[in-house]
């Protein structure tokens, strides 16, 4: 078993249960972990045989782009995508984060974390 990691992945989106949200968006950022068998690509030196990131951060950026009240929706959302376009993910992590959320305080993010298994 093997991790591929996508870090960082920042968007500009327009999630969020307020109206204002829906109009003025707002900074995210999202970290994705996928596992699965790397021991053919590992030999083979083929994209074919392995999970390709590329394919991952395309779906994370399509997903990032349409429009949900919570973060929640927007990671299952993912997490499916990944699962039935990408048959070599057995397991995959998504996490997705509000930067400075409008919560009436000092804070520098909120994350939601989901995880999908095969």
């Amino acid at each position: 078993m093997g991790i591929i990691r996508l870090n960082n992945i920042r968007t500009f989106s327009f999630h969020g249960c307020m109206d204002e949200e829906a109009k003025i968006g707002s900074d995210y950022r999202v970290d994705l972990e996928a596992r699965g068998n790397f021991t053919t690509s590992a030999v083979s030196d083929e994209l074919a045989d392995t999970i390709d990131y590329v394919h991952l951060n395309k779906i994370v950026k399509e997903e990032m782009d349409k429009r949900s009240k919570l973060l929640e929706s927007v990671c299952q959302r993912i997490i499916d995508r990944i699962l039935i376009e990408i048959n070599l993910v057995e397991e995959v992590k998504v996490a997705v984060s509000k930067i400075n959320p409008p919560i009436g305080g000092d804070v520098e993010s909120v994350t939601i974390e989901m995880y999908g298994i095969r």
